[in-house]
């Protein structure tokens, strides 16, 4: 992976705020120490200026981020606890927490589900996907809980891989949007590509883009919200987050497509996978499994129906 060169702006929100806050923020899948070594290293310019991570930014200022080419790192096993819905010799299912990155990249070479992975499965974690994916099939972003399927060999993973291509792993989401959708269902047909100009970014696009498609179901309305269920015909990264701002109801607390939610701290993006469908790999049997929404979703859903309560 080759240095990335990014540059944003503030905002009026934005006045007040810590750089390295708001820039971990910005900044997809990568933790605050991180974003602090960068401002430390000067790869953090304000204005064209050097400054520390507690400088508090003010509207309308430049900021631009060297992010340098990350220096390949041996993947360690690390004791995390896993949530481990299903295991036995060729899959694992795992119910993946807020907070925590899939496999390693700049700025997370440990701490993730494939350090965890690598302490829970030892060898057996198929090596399709090189030494910094192994056994991973498909991923959820750092900030979405719940459920994803993991190979344990190679076997299962190209069998996993084949049946992701041809749509036969099915999906399904849950999530609170912004603003109250009036239709009781939707179908998003809008091609996903990289953002023109922000490379942490994904876009709605015409451009290098590739088909992407979106299901909607209205759970329950809200005043200003909507609890939704969405189910993936395809799986473009950010796709959910992508589609659901397009259309002009943002995933509540989304940093990157969205904007924090004002009646709590979500941590992100209020997005769980909450179903996974499809015939095991190996034994063809039908498999079906249900990861129950975590608190911070159902703290929001309380509030929203307080709220909805008058309460």
């Amino acid at each position: 992976m080759e240095s990335q060169e990014l540059e944003f702006h503030t905002a009026e929100e934005d006045a007040g705020l810590r750089l390295d806050v708001w820039l971990t923020e910005k900044l997809s899948d990568v933790t605050r120490s991180f974003v602090q070594k960068l401002i430390e290293d000067k790869h953090v310019l304000v204005d064209g200026s050097a400054v520390k991570s507690g400088f508090k930014l003010k509207k309308g200022m430049t900021v631009r981020v060297r992010i340098p080419e990350p220096v390949s790192a041996e993947l360690k096993p690390q004791d995390i606890p896993l949530d481990v819905v299903y295991e036995d010799a060729d899959i694992i299912v795992i119910n993946k927490q807020k907070d925590m990155v899939v496999h390693p990249a700049a700025g997370n070479w440990d701490g993730t589900l494939v350090n965890a992975l690598l302490n829970h499965c030892g060898d057996s974690l198929s090596d399709i996907n090189g030494v910094i994916r192994p056994g991973i099939v498909h991923r959820i972003d750092k900030d979405t809980s719940g459920l994803l399927v993991v190979a344990k060999n190679n076997a299962a993973h190209l069998r996993l891989s084949d049946m992701l291509k041809r749509h036969e792993i099915v999906r399904t989401y849950e999530a609170i949007v912004d603003g109250v959708i009036r239709e009781e269902s939707g179908r998003i047909d809008a091609p996903i590509g990289r953002h023109p100009t922000n490379r942490l970014k994904m876009a709605v696009t015409f451009r290098n883009a590739k088909e992407a498609i979106t299901h909607y179901t209205v759970v329950r309305r809200y005043p200003s919200h909507t609890w939704v269920r969405l189910k993936l015909e395809t799986g473009r990264t950010h796709q959910i987050r992508v589609h659901m701002a397009y259309i002009g109801h943002p995933v509540t607390g989304d940093p990157l497509y969205g904007k924090k939610c004002s009646l709590m701290d979500t941590g992100g993006q209020v997005l769980h996978a909450r179903f996974l469908e499809f015939m095991h790999p190996t034994t063809g049997q039908f498999m079906h499994f249900e990861a129950p929404l975590p608190d911070y979703f159902t703290r929001l859903v309380d509030l929203l129906e307080s709220r909805s309560s008058g309460g």
